[in-house]
């Protein structure tokens, strides 16, 4: 009487088991669908089928186990951070609604003169500028003021008060700002930034960016901000 050692592919055999059970299916389960009770299915049908005469070592066990483990452990770390990451963009919409009807701070070139208001704004002044001026044009590209302002390495604030160069009040409507600084002995632009008030809020599609709706500068990443008021 002789013993039948014949080695059965367990995973072939579990292939064939379940192929026909799959085939009746509407929806089919794919790898990554695979869960612990498959697993378990898998390895109890490695020992069913595995050579009696050179049984399947423990520690082969042992690391298929370890294996699983890590892969169980990766998609519980997913699904983590994307329970973070949708906490963390309604905190960023919620942090960006309460912007609305503030002034903030970010890098522009244009502004809205009103008949009465003032326009605020700020220059990235870089280290060594002597000579910081800033100059305002009209709609037509006219200069219509030219101010001089401190040397101040950083961000440096400065203020029109919406009149011309003659002190005759500017019309109302959008100007324009640009900036030049003497920097080791060449002239350089500078870049400006207008102050401009939080009309509303955008979120996009994915919800991973939000964007500032402002008066001043349009729309304005919320990361872009310099400064809040």
């Amino acid at each position: 009487m002789s013993i039948d050692t014949t080695v059965t592919d367990p995973l072939a055999a579990y292939a064939a088991q379940t192929q026909a059970a799959q085939a009746t299916k509407t929806k089919h389960k794919t790898t990554a669908d695979l869960d612990v009770n498959d697993f378990l299915t898998l390895m109890t049908t490695q020992l069913k089928n595995q050579d009696p005469m050179k049984p399947m070592e423990s520690t082969q066990f042992v690391a298929q186990l370890a294996q699983f483990g890590t892969v169980s452990g990766i998609q519980s770390m997913q699904t983590s951070l994307g329970t973070l990451s949708d906490s963390l963009r309604a905190s960023q919409t919620l942090s960006g609604t309460n912007l609305v009807g503030h002034d903030v701070l970010a890098p522009g070139t244009k502004a809205i003169l009103g008949s009465n208001d003032t326009v605020q704004g700020a220059l990235d002044v870089p280290t060594g500028a002597t000579g910081v001026k800033v100059t305002i044009s009209d709609a037509s590209g006219q200069a219509v003021r030219s101010m001089l302002i401190d040397a101040q390495t950083g961000l440096t604030d400065f203020s029109w008060d919406g009149n011309t160069q003659a002190g005759t009040r500017a019309p109302a409507g959008a100007y324009t700002f640009a900036a030049t600084a003497a920097v080791n002995g060449k002239t350089e632009s500078v870049p400006t930034l207008i102050t401009g008030r939080v009309n509303s809020v955008s979120i996009d599609a994915t919800g991973a960016s939000l964007t500032l709706n402002t008066s001043a500068n349009g729309a304005v990443a919320l990361g872009d901000v310099r400064r809040v008021l």
